[in-house]
């Protein structure tokens, strides 16, 4: 694991998440993480080629998956299929902690039997975006026990994948229970190109970057363009753009000494002042005294 990259979300050249998989040489990684309001790893959509598997501890959150505002309470778990537009959401100002689970797939598929039969119905299942299980759900308490277990054998790639192997089956079961494994097909046709957009605004965002660019990234109408972010992430296609440039102000506010003029240039804001507004707004606190209060703090 890379510690300097505890709390950040790096992404390759499509857009997708680098992990930082907690031993370089296993795709795996797992925390005991938490979140609140305006810290870095909350409200950054992205997606993965790994499946992600959160159980929560203690207090509220939620996840946000191809749109849908899904809200978890302590006892509670989600998981989430690969490649699918996510983030989490911190519902209020109490610190909510968790487990979670990160990892490649590819160490489920044993033999090419394994992987028809088990693996790909539902890593290919367009149906399958995620599965939550709370309340009385069926098999919740089964899968969050398991992820309690996690954090003490995260570097122990034999037990991980003992207990992968378990949660997968449940979730398989889960997703059976739901006949979520049907022969209905409902694709989104747009969501490559939501991918393609959401990357343009993450290579651009210290540059001009208008409406219109945005909408040509992506091969669609400025109309689409604003309908397609309103669905998979609920704001406008320039707000997004504003909410970018304020997660990376508040990197740099954390881990650099750059003057807020320097931070501003970086970010891709008009003057330091306009930044200094724009992020009071949207934190609730100017740069400086977010700085002295959050300068070198990681998680999730």
């Amino acid at each position: 694991m890379k510690r300097e990259l505890m709390g950040l979300i790096v992404k390759r050249d499509d857009g997708s998440e680098i992990i930082n998989y907690n031993n370089e040489a296993f795709p795996s990684y797992i925390n005991d993480g938490w979140i609140r309001p305006h810290v870095t790893w909350e409200r950054v959509p992205h997606f993965h080629e790994d499946v992600e598997i959160l159980s929560v501890k203690s207090g509220r959150m939620a996840y946000s998956v191809n749109g849908n505002i899904i809200e978890l309470n302590a006892g509670d778990t989600i998981f989430v299929n690969a490649n699918q537009i996510h983030y989490s959401i911190a519902v209020d100002e109490e610190v909510a902690k968790y487990v979670i689970f990160v990892i490649n797939p590819s160490i489920l598929k044993t033999s090419v039997a394994v992987e028809m039969q088990a693996v790909m119905p539902i890593l290919s299942n367009p149906n399958l975006s995620y599965i939550r299980f709370c309340g009385e759900t069926e098999n919740k308490k089964a899968i969050y026990e398991i992820m309690q277990t996690l954090p003490d054998v995260r570097q122990d790639a034999f037990q991980v994948n003992k207990r992968f192997f378990s949660i997968w089956e449940i979730i398989m079961r889960q997703g059976e229970s739901y006949g979520l494994f049907g022969n209905d097909i409902d694709v989104d046709i747009h969501m490559q190109s939501f991918k393609k957009m959401m990357y343009f605004i993450q290579k651009e965002y210290q540059n001009k970057v208008t409406l219109e660019m945005i909408a040509a990234s992506g091969g669609v109408s400025k109309s689409l363009c604003n309908k397609l972010f309103k669905k998979y992430v609920a704001v406008s296609p320039i707000n997004y753009l504003l909410e970018i440039r304020i997660k990376k102000v508040t990197e740099y506010l954390r881990n650099t000494s750059y003057s807020l003029s320097e931070i501003a240039e970086l970010c891709g804001f008009n003057g330091a002042s306009y930044m200094a507004e724009m992020f009071k707004k949207s934190t609730g606190v100017c740069p400086l005294n977010y700085r002295i209060k959050n300068k070198g703090i990681i998680g999730q």
